[in-house]
């Protein structure tokens, strides 16, 4: 039987790659809205609009539905059937579809006013402000889509289908994409085709995931039973996992409304660097988190304690040997990477410039936002979804307190330290509660497996400020070669990175090749 940290880094194997995809097609899309609105009153409005459906997205789509629904469907399956796991997932889907489009109606009627509230700063710009609550009014469908497509992605991962859910948000950017380059430019407003485009990814995102659901055995029931037992439990443990995520979201909420009091192109300069700091975070922390919770939800049902901490030890370390690397890239090479990234059209310099600034606060904290998408599921697993909500709640405080400490001072790079800042805080309650519930958990190997982190990143530093030097990506004609340039230097930081890593002989690496190894084998036993 393979190891838990084997199992992970293969499930987990696959949703990175899918969601590595997605990201990249991300940044192309970030590219093309940098393109066309660069970093002004337009930019500012799409983010401050597209911030809410989003946030709808990651509250469902990462953790909260899968957490809640992931237990009692496989329960349900395995006690009383596949047939009687398909109609609780079908009386889910309805009484979740009638609340969406409850909430989606309410949403598109107060749009204004919740423009409003979202963007207090711009009461003094009535144009912007309007632009905004256009595309919230545009945008809101989307919760309604991209709802019901978390359901599926839910019902695939309890099924042991991850690649689908996982290829689904690239729907939405390639929607976007799409209409960015090609229609919205020719169009008298750019910006409100591009939120149309959205609605139209989350259809897509819906669409693309039905198939494999029709192939493992939905038949398109759909019933709305509030008042069901198993509707109920699911709701249960979802609200506070909402609440959870929901508090976190607040963070970025108090990032918006604290930025919409600073100079135009805040708004948008923390959305580009967030963007940047995403990427890590979806191909391993969401990666790692979402392969992580069914291996240690077994090990609670099997009780078997000591594979469980062995299983969140593990992925927190494997979490880590590919974040802080991570960190240090996105920190050493902040300017070229947005200046090679987004700086072309309406994007110029002091654009570029404000948006590595802020990539700078956020990416200091790219560890604790790793580690928090691997901490949390722990509690999942142990049908624990209100401990989370409280640590998360404290962290929100401690924004709030260092953002508004900070942004003075700093501006819009204070709001992205301040947001690292709750997030190092938060680890360390979860970490304590944990401790409390588990008992040890393996933090020495932890701490020792860091140190040789960070020593290994020590070469990729010192090469990152010799390349800079030698080679100026800012001073290079032609967006190929610059991308060209980037990609070199990037690749040998991460060649450094490994190589000391081996020397340093990091167990973690060891890890990688092995899944990598068994993978091999296996596609090649397997008949064509």
């Amino acid at each position: 039987m393979a190891s838990p940290v084997s199992q992970i880094a293969s499930a987990a194997g696959i949703v990175s790659a899918a969601t590595l995809l997605s990201r990249l097609l991300g940044f192309v899309r970030d590219m093309a809205i940098a393109w066309l609105f660069g970093a002004g009153m337009a930019a500012d409005a799409f983010f401050a609009a597209f911030r809410l459906p989003s946030t709808f997205r990651e509250l469902l789509g990462e953790g909260a539905l899968s957490a809640a629904f992931i237990p009692v469907f496989t329960r349900t399956a395995t006690r009383d059937g596949r047939p009687a796991a398909w109609g609780l997932a079908s009386r889910v889907m309805g009484t979740l579809a009638m609340v969406l489009g409850a909430v989606t109606a309410l949403g598109m009627l107060f749009a204004p006013e919740i423009a409003a509230l979202l963007t207090p700063g711009w009461a003094s710009e009535p144009e912007k402000l309007a632009l905004t609550a256009k595309l919230l009014r545009i945008m809101f469908p989307y919760l309604f889509l991209v709802g019901l497509s978390a359901l599926f992605m839910a019902i695939l991962n309890s099924l042991g289908h991850f690649l689908t859910p996982a290829l689904a948000p690239a729907m939405l950017n390639l929607t976007m994409i799409a209409v960015g380059l090609w229609i919205a430019p020719r169009m008298p407003d750019p910006a409100l085709w591009l939120g149309g485009a959205v609605v139209a990814g989350g259809l897509g995102q819906l669409l693309i995931q039905i198939p494999p659901a029709v192939a493992r055995g939905w038949r398109g029931a759909v019933q709305i039973a509030p008042r069901d037992p198993g509707v109920q439990e699911i709701a249960r443990l979802m609200l506070p996992g909402v609440g959870g995520l929901a508090v976190t979201q607040v963070n970025v909420f108090v990032g918006m409304v604290l930025a919409s009091f600073l100079a135009e192109g805040s708004l948008a300069a923390l959305q580009y660097a967030f963007r940047l700091v995403q990427f890590p975070i979806g191909v391993v922390g969401v990666a790692i988190g979402t392969a992580a919770l069914p291996v240690m939800a077994a090990a609670v049902a099997r009780e078997a304690r000591e594979e469980m901490r062995r299983s969140l030890t593990e992925s927190l370390r494997l979490g880590l040997f590919l974040a802080l690397p991570a960190m240090a890239g996105l920190i050493a090479f902040r300017e070229p990477i947005v200046h090679a990234l987004y700086e072309r059209g309406a994007f110029d310099r002091s654009a570029t410039l404000l948006a590595a600034n802020v990539l700078t606060g956020y990416a200091v904290g790219l560890g604790f936002y790793v580690s928090n998408r691997i901490l949390a599921p722990a509690f999942y697993a142990m049908r624990d979804t209100t401990t989370p909500v409280l640590t998360n709640s404290l962290s929100v405080a401690l924004n709030i307190a260092a953002s508004l400490f900070l942004m003075g001072p700093l501006g819009a790079m204070g709001l992205a330290l301040a947001t690292a800042i709750a997030s190092c805080g938060n680890c360390i309650v979860l970490c304590g509660c944990l401790r409390r519930r588990m008992g040890r958990m393996g933090l020495t190997a932890i701490g020792r497996g860091s140190v040789r982190i960070i020593l290994a990143c020590l070469p990729l530093v010192l090469w990152s400020l010799l390349a800079q030097r030698w080679w100026s990506i800012v001073a290079m004609p032609g967006t190929l070669a610059k991308a060209a340039l980037l990609a070199l230097q990037l690749a040998v930081a991460g060649g450094l990175f490994l190589a000391t890593a081996a020397l340093l002989r990091c167990e973690e690496l060891r890890w990688l090749r092995e899944t990598l190894s068994r993978r091999t084998a296996r596609r090649r036993a397997s008949p064509d």
